[in-house]
């Protein structure tokens, strides 16, 4: 059952809309733990990963993200913190 899940999430994915990977670079303004969302210095906003812990990050913190464009939303796939 999960797997069929997980096959037709990526084929929605896949339908919905090229996804084109990208970096950003930058301090965390502010994280909304509800909306699963993180917003940079920059102003621009991620979504993070569903099972992310999010005790992990603090407001100011140095961050690298790697992230794909779908529909719309930038979704974070990978994320390098600060020290």
């Amino acid at each position: 059952m999960n797997r069929r899940l997980i096959g037709a999430a990526a084929a929605l994915l896949m339908i919905s809309g090229a996804a084109i990977a990208a970096e950003a670079e930058g301090q965390i303004q502010s994280i909304d733990t509800e909306a699963l969302t993180i917003t940079l210095n920059d102003g621009k906003s991620y979504k993070l990963p569903g099972e992310f812990d999010t005790t992990a990050l603090k407001e100011g913190m140095d961050v690298i993200l790697a992230y794909d464009e779908v529909g719309g939303e930038n979704l974070i796939t990978d994320m390098e913190l600060s020290q």
